[in-house]
């Protein structure tokens, strides 16, 4: 096994009352001015005032910029980036799903790194620390809260540029359910899917180790078990603990052993339609998994093994072929849609769809490498 390094931020909170534990410790920390990064929906609902409430009470002054969409943009990073300076912020506090999180690393990697967004596509091209993030998480599904990941789209070549970069790691990640009680059901289903996919791909990327494959399969399970009763009952609150446990646990697997050509065929579709990431993993996830079982089927079985499949006597090709009708079935019974086609993508962008998913990061651990044909055949199959 080749050596390996595992990221992870320095504290973690996790469980109800995570917020405001998180934000009192930071008394004592010296930091005056935080920038919030978040969205329209998390200021409009009051949780962005609620957050600044309580970095006002340890004695930190903040600015907020709303202005996130769903799939960042490199705007919407320099947009950022232009309140921090007017305020000379020393902190960065993202709050949200995914979007705001990566966009919230960004603004901090070229705070103190300067230049443009695009030098730091890639793996690790920064030369400094970025400034210190905190990242509060309200979906289960990214795990962008605590991952080196950070996705952002450039508007001008419609491209999720994949920046993998250790600096780009949060000081602190909080998980609270207590936050994640309002979010929707497609939102719910979306991101727990994404969650799924994280384990899967981890546990059968090229990079995987001891540490993300017991990483990979606890989430598995706990996804397996509680992804639908969360859909069901947004207000479960054993289900919603359950989820917010079980994408970090997802998050620690793949921020340490990368993704596969879901995630770089996802992140094709999200740029260039700009589609919900956690949906088009969802709708592609089956179709990989697929792909993949003639390199890692007994791999595939053993995370069926782990999400409760009465499959440990099969051998591993069948094995595999339950697994992954079980994750159709899943995605299934909490509304994910069918097909691409539901989506609005079209077969005549797939030659540079799949182009783009073989140059991102993610393409290179997976465990099946394909040609432009295979992937652009692996894009036609979910239409």
């Amino acid at each position: 096994m080749a050596s390996s390094t595992f990221y992870i931020p320095f504290v973690n909170e996790m469980g109800e009352g995570a917020l405001e534990k998180a934000i009192k410790d930071l008394n004592g920390s010296g930091f005056k001015h935080a920038l919030i990064v978040s969205d329209a929906f998390m200021n409009k609902s009051g949780v962005v005032k609620q957050v600044a409430d309580l970095l006002k009470a340890q004695g930190i002054d903040s600015a907020v910029y709303d202005g996130v969409m769903p799939n960042p943009t490199v705007t919407a990073v320099l947009d950022g980036l232009k309140i921090l300076k007017e305020h000379n912020s020393d902190l960065v506090v993202s709050l949200g799903g995914g979007s705001p999180h990566d966009c919230a690393k960004a603004v901090a990697l070229v705070a103190t790194n300067g230049g443009e967004v695009k030098d730091y596509e890639g793996i690790d091209k920064s030369k400094k620390p970025a400034l210190p993030l905190m990242s509060i998480n309200t979906t289960a599904g990214t795990a962008s809260e605590m991952t080196r990941f950070c996705i952002i789209t450039d508007e001008v070549r419609h491209v999720k540029m994949a920046i993998v970069d250790r600096h780009v790691t949060p000081m602190v990640s909080v998980n609270d359910p207590l936050l994640m009680v309002g979010m929707p059901k497609g939102l719910t289903a979306a991101t727990g899917m994404d969650a799924l996919t994280h384990a899967f791909e981890a546990y059968s990327s090229t990079a995987a180790d001891p540490i993300t494959d017991a990483c990979a399969l606890k989430a598995a399970a706990m996804i397996a078990k509680n992804l639908k009763a969360a859909c069901d009952n947004g207000k479960d609150m054993a289900a919603r603990e359950a989820m917010a446990y079980a994408e970090f646990l997802a998050g620690m697997a793949f921020n340490n052993a990368s993704l596969g050509y879901v995630h770089a065929m996802a992140h094709q579709l999200g740029g260039y339609y700009n589609l919900p990431h956690g949906v088009c993993n969802a709708v592609l996830l089956p179709h990989v998994l697929a792909y993949n079982a003639t390199a890692v089927a007994g791999r595939l079985k053993d995370v069926g093994v782990a999400m409760g499949l009465d499959i440990a006597k099969l051998g591993d090709k069948e094995g595999a072929e339950a697994t992954i009708q079980a994750v159709r079935d899943l995605a299934a019974s909490i509304g994910i849609p069918a097909n691409l086609t539901e989506l609005g993508a079209k077969k005549e962008d797939v030659p540079l769809l799949a182009d783009h998913a073989l140059k991102d990061a993610c393409a290179l651990t997976n465990p099946r490498q394909g040609t432009q044909k295979e992937v652009e055949e692996l894009f036609l199959s979910a239409f």
